[in-house]
């Protein structure tokens, strides 16, 4: 039985997803057919394979779609048929500078490759040889082209890395391959600085139809970082620009796809889950509301049905926000008033409001059903309000 828990209707996305070819990346549709997929990249010694397939395994528990594994060496070369063949994910070879780990990962069973064609020696030379390969393989090849590692002509050509220079070195890349009548190819332009990598990926988007992989790369630490890849993603994303996403932090990675997800979920581009709503906090506010905030945050976590929870603190929006969310707490004069769909349905002391909103959205998420809260949205996350 469906529970009509009083959600409001998702609204479309903002735009369109730019139309684009469709790659198949070890099972994982890329393209605008497709969802926006996250992806992130193992921190560990490729070469230590038990290490890397259990990153791998920690990723995809977080929702990973997608992994890219570096291959500076041929020990890391020589781990990535066992690494291919156990992750539960598809396994993306990241090749620098020595061409003949293209071929390796190749043949290693990797479900599709990223080259850097600034930093690959005599790379243009190679592209006929890697086309063949990757066509008979079936695999599909990123073109990543980086601001710290543009070609030297470029370079000398432009200046800098300026969006226009990322775009003609990747434009440029994907032309020879063409030439080869390869075309399962992906495209990103990455660049620390978000103003300049969105205007990259706009240039970019107006004159092919490549898929396109965003990426702030360099971003920074967690907070940094996570501010410049949802400003350059939440720009892009919102016309319809970008089929799949890695946030480059400076945190363990497992930190990149929950930043990643969250930032998909924001734009409504993958069902939302557990989404917690409350207020700053100011001199209105009559319970400790960030303490209140966390708690049931906590309590709450892992739960994979679409929950919208509203936490307030005063008596100003609480009761309106509390009132519009699936499950709400609108608190004061040391006690709250718990909302179910609307209505009141008891009131606790203030002590009490913690346990009950969690036995409350645990009642909730029983009887609707995983999957079936806010509409039917499958695999949804709860949220959790807090004013």
């Amino acid at each position: 039985m469906t529970i009509d828990l009083g959600m409001p209707e998702a609204p479309a996305v903002l735009a369109p997803r730019r139309t684009t070819r469709q790659l198949d990346v070890g099972g994982v549709g890329v393209g605008s057919d497709h969802p926006v997929s996250v992806q992130s990249m193992t921190t560990t010694l490729t070469a230590d394979v038990n290490a890397t397939l259990q990153q791998i395994a920690e990723l995809t528990a977080a929702g990973c779609d997608i992994v890219r594994v570096a291959c500076p060496s041929a020990d890391d070369a020589e781990a990535l048929p066992a690494i291919a063949k156990k992750s539960g994910i598809p396994v993306i070879a990241d090749i620098h500078f020595q061409p003949k780990y293209v071929f390796a990962a190749i043949d290693a069973g990797c479900a599709g490759v990223r080259v850097n064609p600034g930093n690959i020696k005599k790379f243009d030379d190679k592209v006929g040889d890697i086309a063949k390969a990757a066509k008979d393989a079936g695999i599909p090849i990123r073109i990543g082209v980086n601001a710290g590692s543009l070609e030297p002509g470029i370079m000398a050509k432009h200046g800098k890395a300026t969006p226009e220079a990322l775009v003609e070195s990747a434009l440029w890349e994907a032309s020879l391959f063409a030439e080869h009548d390869y075309h399962d190819i992906k495209i990103s332009v990455k660049h620390h600085d978000p103003v300049t990598m969105v205007r990259a990926y706009e240039l970019l988007a107006e004159q092919c139809d490549y898929p396109l992989h965003l990426g702030v790369t360099e971003a920074g630490p967690t907070f940094q970082g996570t501010i410049k890849s949802a400003t350059a993603f939440g720009a892009l994303l919102s016309r319809g620009i970008g089929d799949t996403i890695r946030v480059s932090l400076s945190a363990p990675p497992i930190e990149e796809v929950r930043v990643g997800l969250s930032i998909l979920e924001s734009l409504n581009l993958r069902p939302r889950k557990l989404e917690i709503v409350s207020c700053p906090s100011c001199g209105r506010a009559q319970v400790d509301v960030y303490k209140l905030a966390d708690e049931v945050t906590a309590g709450l976590e892992g739960m994979e049905v679409p929950l919208r929870v509203a936490v307030m603190g005063c008596v100003v929006n609480g009761p309106g926000e509390a009132r519009d969310a699936d499950l709400g707490v609108a608190s004061g004069n040391g006690k709250g008033q718990i909302f179910v769909k609307g209505e009141v349905i008891k009131t606790v002391p203030e002590a009490q409001i913690v346990e009950t909103l969690i036995d409350e959205a645990m009642r909730l998420a029983e009887e609707a059903g995983e999957g079936e809260l806010a509409g039917g949205q499958a695999g949804g996350t709860p949220s959790v309000t807090v004013g």
